[in-house]
């Protein structure tokens, strides 16, 4: 009797149907309906997109402004392994080097993480150390580390006094001159939440990367000022959702519902407005240009008459041009 007890109490109570609906409520999220082109914060979205070298490399250029632009691109593997065994591996978003030996990780961050300054410092520094060599080692061959940091969010502490700022370099300086004390070490942090631009405002080609990279999510095409680029064709043709295969939308289905889930209800939100924003202004286009065809609809049967036929005026002028021309060759021949 008391086993069979003991057997009762370890059985879970079983939940109501409504109780049921309202905990799976609480953790699926609808997804917003998808555009036409996926959404580079997204996992899936950020490495498909910067995985095509010639994507990767013109907005690299843009970023770190090199004297010397990057002309080719090496994939590394984004799993560095520690020296030792107590010492933790790094993973990276994206990991290359450059044809002249330059390493670059970037990493694309959605969410304020804690500590994130330090694991940004520490990624850059690992890449540092890895260069050494046994032995006679001179250090002057050590090569250039950036580490190019893409944010939706402002990392920035308010006493930098840089509102309106949206790309910051951050590099070792003596801190009374300001001067640049190492070149060889550049952390890069690009806010895309305080990237305000309009479509009007945009001037360099790092401005329309920019602006395509938070808007592209809600683009129906590319903007007319860049739809000639090589670039930014290529960028269209990986981004566009219709050119995806059934595993890789599977793939990017993950990934979406990854980025939601650590979403807060307030962005949520703020995500399907901008959806509902984006279907208005559609919306509001398609109007003005059936109102516009309407004009000239109207313009059109004004002058010539209805779209059936032409009006009774016009018909006689047309039968009395015909009984002409047959007169005239009854008169030749």
């Amino acid at each position: 009797m008391a086993k069979k007890v003991a057997n009762q109490s370890k059985t879970k109570p079983k939940r109501t149907i409504a109780e049921k609906r309202a905990s799976k409520e609480a953790v699926e999220v609808p997804l917003p309906p998808k555009g036409r082109y996926i959404n580079p914060l997204t996992d899936y979205g950020f490495k498909r997109i910067f995985g095509n070298s010639l994507l990767l490399k013109d907005f690299l250029n843009c970023v770190l402004e090199l004297t010397d632009k990057i002309v080719r691109l090496y994939y590394v593997n984004v799993e560095q392994k520690g020296r030792t065994k107590n010492e933790r591996d790094s993973f990276y978003d994206l990991h290359c080097t450059t044809s002249r030996g330059d390493y670059i990780i970037i990493e694309m961050q959605n969410l304020p993480q804690p500590f994130f300054k330090d694991r940004v410092v520490y990624y850059a520094t690992q890449q540092i150390q890895k260069q050494a060599k046994k032995g006679k080692w001179d250090f002057k061959q050590r090569a250039a580390v950036y580490s190019v940091n893409l944010l939706n969010f402002k990392i920035s502490d308010d006493e930098d006094n840089d509102k309106g700022e949206y790309h910051h370099c951050v590099q070792l300086m003596y801190k009374k001159t300001k001067r640049v004390f190492y070149k060889k070490m550049s952390l890069i942090f690009i806010e895309l939440s305080e990237f305000n631009k309009t479509e009007e405002e945009l001037k360099t080609n790092y401005d329309w990367w920019l602006y395509i990279l938070k808007h592209l999510s809600e683009l129906k095409e590319m903007p007319e000022a860049v739809k000639r680029s090589r670039v930014f064709k290529q960028l269209s043709e990986e981004a566009e959702i219709a050119n995806m295969t059934p595993e890789e939308l599977n793939l990017y289905d993950i990934s979406l519902k990854n980025l939601f889930n650590q979403m807060t209800p307030e962005d949520i939100v703020k995500s399907y407005q901008k959806e509902l924003v984006s279907s208005q202004k559609t919306i509001d286009t398609q109007a003005k240009r059936i109102d516009t065809q309407a004009k000239e609809l109207a313009e059109y049967k004004r002058r010539y008459g209805t779209l059936n036929g032409t009006s009774a005026k016009s018909r006689t002028s047309q039968v009395r041009a015909r009984n002409s021309v047959k007169a005239r060759e009854t008169v030749v021949f």
